[in-house]
Order: structure tokens, then C-alpha cells, then sequence
């Protein structure tokens, strides 16, 4: 494991100027449409910056409150509607600052097999990683999908696990096949 000089998921430098200044970069090259309250990628900078020292501070304190998402529905092509929440920008930096800090300390503990949501990563490689394990006579495939994980699980209990330590994602082999499934342990535990 890497150990690391400062404390890399502290508040205090996820909302450092380092972090912020990335993360804006992220939201904007992102675009993306106003939040509820209507302010644009392209008007964020002058409307952010004056509120930002204020923002920082609740922040810090504990008392920031985000601003409610703007509730929306796209049409799927195989009917019904696929339900969207749109944060407004400021919500955007902050979770993308959020996102990028732990991404970094949980993704160096992810299994090589593992593709989903992973920097650097896609559907297409996933998909030639398949054939390559086919090749090597591996015939069974289990594709895994979380959809509605966090709607489903005991946030007090999964909190109490993240904090104890870092974990690390595992697969196995059973019975010559690949098992590409999240087996969870704490590393350094069992």
C-alpha cells in the first residue's frame, strides 16, 4: 500500500485549491445543463468565485447543505422514462472534488478484473479482457451489476466497513471457471 505524506481524504484537502481547481476543470469540460438554480458552466466562474471562501468555511465547519437537484426525465428507446437529478455547478466541483480524492485512495485497491466506473477503463476492454480469458479456456463469464446498490444498502454498517480500512477487490477461480464477482475484505484482515 502506498502511504501517503498528507492526509489525502481530509475535508480540509478535498476542498483545498489544488482539488477544487481539478475538479472545476472536470465539471467543465463536462458542460452539462443548470441546476435548479439556473446557473450555467459558462456563468460558474463569476458567480462562484465571490461565494466560494463562504462555501469553504460551511464546508469546514459541517454546515454546508447542497442545494437540491433539478428533477428531470429522458425518454428511453425502449419506453418508459429514465429519471435524472441535476446538481447545480457548485454541487458539481465539490462532489467531483469528492470523487477524485477517494477514487484515488480506493481505486489502486480494485482488482486488475475489474472495469466498471474505473479511470482508464471501458466496456470495450472489458469486453476484449473476455475474449482473452476465453482464449485461455475459461468458459463461464458472471457479469455483475450493482444497479441500486447504494438504494439498498445499510449505509450505517457500509460507513462503519469503509472507515475500519482499505479494502480490496477479489475474484476467483472455482471449478475452471472465472468468478468476476466483488469479494470485499479489509486488507491486512480477513
Amino acid at each position: 500500500m502506498k502511504s501517503f505524506p498528507v492526509d489525502f481524504a481530509s475535508v480540509e484537502y478535498i476542498v483545498s485549491n489544488t482539488c477544487i481547481a481539478e475538479a472545476w476543470k472536470r465539471v467543465r469540460s463536462n458542460k452539462g445543463a443548470p441546476g435548479v438554480d439556473n446557473i450555467s458552466i459558462e456563468r460558474f466562474p463569476k458567480w462562484g468565485r465571490p461565494k466560494w471562501k463562504g462555501v469553504k468555511q460551511q464546508i469546514l465547519e459541517g454546515s454546508y447543505k447542497p442545494t437540491p437537484v433539478l428533477r428531470v426525465e429522458i425518454p428511453k428507446e425502449s419506453g418508459g422514462v429514465r429519471k435524472l437529478g441535476i446538481p447545480c455547478v457548485l454541487d458539481r466541483v465539490i462532489m467531483q472534488s469528492i470523487a477524485q480524492v477517494l477514487g484515488d485512495l480506493f481505486n489502486s485497491t480494485f482488482s486488475e478484473a475489474s472495469y466498471g466506473y474505473r479511470p482508464g477503463r471501458s466496456v470495450q476492454q472489458a469486453a476484449r479482457q473476455a475474449q482473452v480469458y476465453y482464449r485461455q479456456g475459461y468458459t463461464h463469464q458472471i457479469v455483475i451489476d450493482v444497479e441500486k446498490f447504494f438504494d439498498t444498502v445499510n449505509h450505517d454498517i457500509l460507513m462503519v466497513q469503509v472507515a475500519g480500512g482499505r479494502w480490496q477487490v477479489a475474484g476467483q477461480v472455482k471449478d475452471g471457471a472465472l468468478w468476476m464477482w466483488a469479494k470485499v475484505r479489509r486488507c491486512g484482515g480477513a
